[in-house]
């Protein structure tokens, strides 16, 4: 599977002059966060798979204009031929307003998910817009990563976490990749970025060993089959 994945700037080879072959064989394209809403329409429109989103700190506009044709995964899991991407955008509170949090709002959005990703027996992407404390991220405030996501990663043991929100033009010190302690694969998805998932990287659909899960997808199935 061909995830491309997008964050904080637009790229003009994907706009502006967008050649066909930076989107060949992509299966799933994911955006974390400070993305005006016209490039993701454009994107999804151009290459007709599915576009999911969490909003950046940047991104308040997608309350009242949500990028039309794109899939909002903000504070759930989305299920992707059995990938199971969870969605937490949004940066460290730094000002009033609305995609910013702080360390315990943050805290408090991931305890509300216990029990659907109990549900899936886990999952396998996480995907932010701020980056993990400690792995990529900035001293200043708003640049700040979350401890609530180094605890989420210790428990979940999500095969990757997806992040924006600290561009490559800010200094020379910009890691695009870290290994996490709990085995997770942190990418910072700055620009574009293409990951291969492969199959034995997750379960597949109606395999994760959750068997009341289980039991609802592979229902589905069959009754998507009895209606084709």
């Amino acid at each position: 599977m061909k995830i491309l994945v997008i964050a904080d700037e637009e790229n003009k080879g994907l706009f502006d002059y967008y050649d066909p072959e930076r989107t060949k064989d992509v299966d799933l394209i994911i955006s974390c966060g400070d993305l005006h809403r016209e490039y993701l329409e454009y994107l999804v429109t151009l290459t007709n798979v599915p576009l999911l989103y969490v909003r950046g700190n940047h991104d308040r506009s997608y309350s009242e204009r949500p990028p039309l044709g794109c899939i909002d995964i903000e504070d759930k899991i989305y299920d992707f031929r059995g990938l199971r991407i969870l969605g937490l955008g949004g940066s460290m509170r730094y000002q009033p307003g609305s995609c910013m949090y702080t360390e315990k709002e943050m805290e408090s959005r991931i305890n509300k998910l216990r029990a659907p990703i109990t549900l899936r027996n886990g999952i396998d992407i996480l995907v932010t817009h701020a980056p993990a404390a400690g792995y990529g991220d900035l001293e200043d405030l708003p640049h700040r990563g979350f401890e609530c996501f180094n605890t989420f990663m210790d428990k979940w043991k999500p095969k990757y976490m997806l992040h924006g929100h600290v561009h490559a033009t800010y200094g020379p010190n910009f890691v695009r990749e870290y290994e996490h302690p709990s085995g997770t694969h942190i990418i910072n998805c700055y620009d574009t970025y293409y990951l291969d998932v492969s199959d034995d990287e997750h379960p597949a659909k109606g395999q994760t060993g959750s068997a009341l899960y289980d039991l609802y997808v592979n229902m589905q199935k069959r009754r998507r089959h009895t209606i084709e």
